[in-house]
């Protein structure tokens, strides 16, 4: 598969995301399952900020890769990050658009990840949440790794949130181990945990959710994610 198509196939699949009426049910955050899922997320992601001495977010510049209708982004105004020194790049225009419309203080732009036109060393913070894993081409998410290294300053690091299995009823994703992370980044330091109780199972949950969810994430097979920084090395 080439890179070209591989982007096509990228803007496909998203496209059928969202028009599929039954995806945009199980994804939304009216189901409690999903808002626990993403309040979990954003607690580890403050703390392991904040234990690698990056909160207050202030004097960083963030860039957020695949960064959607810009939540994530935006969330790091309430961690001291300027909203100055917030940018998102997304292959899907429309997200773009409704990242602009949503957030307008922030910067956006449609961008594919294998060309980032931001100067080498600018940025000292990178997400990349459910990227690599939609990736099904390797020298396209070796391009994508790539190009994250090279804005990248020097002892910055990658935000990671992905799958760490694949997904039998999803044949558009494929599950990130960490000896594939290590690979796309092969100096770097990967302080990474696994959290995310199996979706499909908490959004089932419903109210009983606070109960069930915090009593089954201790098995450590139902974490399906890997959450975690990816740190580069100093110069």
């Amino acid at each position: 598969m080439e890179p070209q198509n591989e982007v096509e196939r990228l803007k496909t699949v998203y496209q059928q995301y969202r028009y599929n009426e039954t995806i945009q049910r199980q994804w939304s955050g009216d189901n409690p399952g999903n808002r626990y899922i993403l309040n979990e997320r954003t607690r580890w992601v403050h703390y392991i900020l904040k234990s690698n001495k990056k909160i207050p977010l202030t004097p960083f510049k963030i860039l957020d890769v695949g960064c959607g209708s810009g939540n994530v982004l935006a969330g790091y105004l309430q961690w001291g990050a300027c909203p100055e020194n917030l940018f998102g790049i997304d292959l899907i225009p429309e997200r773009i658009e409704n990242a602009k419309h949503a957030f307008p203080e922030l910067h956006f732009q449609v961008a594919n990840a294998e060309q980032i036109e931001f100067p080498t060393a600018f940025f000292d913070l990178v997400t990349v949440f459910t990227v690599f894993t939609s990736i099904l081409d390797d020298q396209m998410a070796a391009h994508v790794a790539e190009e994250i290294d090279r804005v990248l300053k020097p002892a910055g690091a990658v935000i990671w949130y992905d799958f760490r299995y694949n997904n039998p009823r999803n044949p558009h994703v494929r599950g990130m181990s960490r000896s594939k992370i290590q690979l796309l980044f092969p100096r770097y330091d990967l302080q990474l945990k696994s959290i995310t109780l199996l979706p499909p199972l908490t959004r089932r949950f419903g109210k009983l959710t606070p109960y069930l969810y915090p009593l089954l994430n201790t098995v450590p097979f139902l974490r399906t994610h890997y959450l975690g920084l990816l740190i580069k090395p100093g110069a």
